[in-house]
């Protein structure tokens, strides 16, 4: 039974731990009866003016109401290591129907995991109900669902907080943050882990990787974003679980990409996707193109990543548009190069033919929505446009909504060890320049020359025009 054989490992670890950690324990939380440890708000020190108020809120009319509720997971995490949460999650006993009865803009989502979101303004918080493991006897099929290959399909099978901490997927992620003393509730160890910068995983790690292969992906990501080591139990099945990818949604994918990528850390996420072996059920076009060595593929992916890393410290804005753009942008040279002996269309028509397939694909493994796919195929655009500057079309280029991100992905491609002629230089120079340097700056190849306006011959007029009569 897997409630049984997570219960056992539970304690096989606390006893394991106990030695290691006796000092801390002694001194720092209260081990009680039902076996989890309570950390001290004087012991754990997280300031109460860094919850947050709108999850506060939500939390006190939960219990209110006579439900337990408590803030949980990737919150109370970060709040541990010094960071700023980007969001708060919280855990209750009221079953979804019960809970969202209780709030004037709170909605039910999801049917895999159901859960309640309550809006406040731009602010969502989200609330889940105490998971339970899916081997009871009561369970009906409704409840909880599971596939072939261990992967749950449905998980609305309802218990207490000590069950729902063992369902958790990280023992870093299974700490509850208690409202009325602020304290901390342990169940799996988490807390000495955060401490030791070591990231394990609940239960057999085969399994729980079967359960939800996106644990495969939030153990890169998290070894990422906060630095740490992976336990050898929880890294060793990754390489050969990894295949598993396939099977989880390309929408849910395109999410957890952008978690991965776009959170001010995808460049150590890329790292570690590569050394597990993710990477290819991710971006399999990249990942092939990789082997080439005629593009500088992943100088390129890395420059890409850096620069979406440094705007985000610096509070800038990033968009998917840039990036699928520029991971996509050598696998589109091959397709082009692939099409161009069996195509007679000219060079923007054979793009766009070659866009349509690469985007075509990638959208079977990380579903890209067309308000980014859009955008992507007129970065891709201008990279043929960008070179053509006389005249007024340098001007022009510059109006373009897709300018910046289109001259960003020519500088990177550049940077990364394509030949273009010092085109970026030049573009850089060019918008800094006044009006008279920028005339001066133009090209002057003679076979681009504006070409000369041809006279229009002024109409005859027909004999038996009577139109000026007509009027009169």
């Amino acid at each position: 039974m897997l409630a049984a054989a997570l219960i056992a490992w539970i304690l096989i670890r606390k006893r394991s731990s106990s030695t290691e950690t006796e000092t801390d324990t002694a001194t720092s939380s209260a081990a009680t009866e039902s076996g989890y440890r309570r950390i001290s708000e004087a012991d754990h020190q997280i300031p109460r003016r860094y919850l947050d108020d709108n999850a506060m809120k939500v939390v006190y009319r939960l219990e209110d109401a006579g439900h337990e509720g408590y803030l949980v997971g990737g919150c109370i995490r970060d709040l541990l290591r010094g960071l700023k949460p980007k969001d708060f999650d919280i855990a209750t006993s009221a079953h979804p129907e019960e809970a969202v009865e209780l709030f004037r803009r709170g909605r039910l989502i999801g049917r895999r995991f159901k859960l309640l979101h309550v809006r406040f303004g731009r602010e969502v918080i989200e609330v889940a109900t105490f998971r339970a493991s899916h081997d009871q006897d009561e369970v009906s099929r409704d409840q909880a669902r599971t596939a072939e290959t261990g992967m749950i399909l449905r998980d609305n099978v309802y218990g207490t907080i000590e069950e729902d901490a063992l369902r958790r997927d990280f023992t870093v992620n299974a700490l509850y943050y208690d409202v009325k003393d602020h304290s901390i509730l342990d169940f799996a160890g988490g807390y000495d882990d955060l401490k030791n910068n070591r990231l394990r995983m609940i239960g057999d790690a085969n399994a729980r990787y079967r359960e939800d292969p996106v644990r495969m992906l939030r153990a890169a990501r998290f070894a990422a974003k906060l630095g740490f080591d992976i336990e050898s139990e929880t890294a060793n099945p990754i390489r050969e679980l990894a295949p598993l990818m396939r099977n989880v949604s390309p929408a849910r994918l395109f999410d957890e990409v952008l978690k991965l990528l776009q959170s001010g850390h995808g460049e150590a996420s890329y790292r570690q996707l590569q050394r597990f072996g993710l990477f290819q059920y991710l971006f399999p076009l990249a990942d092939q193109a990789l082997e080439s060595d005629e593009f500088p593929v992943e100088t390129l992916i890395v420059n890409a990543l850096c620069n979406t890393d440094r705007r985000l410290a610096q509070g800038k804005s990033v968009t998917p548009a840039f990036l699928f753009a520029a991971l996509l942008w050598y696998p589109l040279q091959q397709r082009i190069r692939e099409l161009e002996p069996t195509s007679d269309l000219p060079p923007l028509p054979l793009l766009h033919e070659a866009a349509n397939q690469v985007l075509g694909d990638q959208v079977r493994c990380t579903a890209i929505p067309r308000r980014f796919s859009t955008p992507v195929r007129e970065i891709w655009e201008l990279q043929l446009r960008l070179p053509r500057r006389q005249g007024k079309r340098a001007d022009q280029l510059m109006e373009h909504p897709r300018f910046r991100a289109a001259y960003d992905l020519l500088l990177l491609r550049e940077n990364s060890g394509e030949d273009l002629g010092g085109l970026s230089q030049w573009w850089t120079d060019y918008q800094v320049a006044n009006p008279v340097n920028r005339r001066e700056m133009m090209p002057s190849d003679l076979d681009d020359k504006p070409k000369r306006k041809r006279r229009r011959r002024p109409r005859k007029r027909p004999a038996n025009d009577q139109s000026q009569s007509q009027g009169e």
